[in-house]
């Protein structure tokens, strides 16, 4: 089964696959577009970070190791 999406910018069908250099774009046209939304502030994250809770030491070091667990090229200094 041929997975299909369309493109985000120009809703052109494209296929999901290795090939697909670009995906889910049709091109990079259409990637470039995308990320100059980006960086206008045309998309955003649509829920907003909660801020009335203050992190922890257990917070940070949990985040820490779950960097690490995902990120195995990060080495710590001995």
């Amino acid at each position: 089964m041929t997975t299909k999406v369309n493109c985000p910018t120009c809703k052109t069908e494209v296929i999901w696959n290795s090939e697909a250099e670009f995906r889910p774009f049709c091109s990079k046209r259409c990637q470039l577009i995308d990320l100059g939304e980006w960086a206008d502030e045309g998309h955003k994250i649509s829920q907003p970070i909660p801020n009335d809770q203050p992190f922890t030491e257990e917070m940070l070091d949990a985040l820490e190791d779950e960097f690490i667990q995902h990120n195995k090229f990060f080495v710590e200094p001995k």
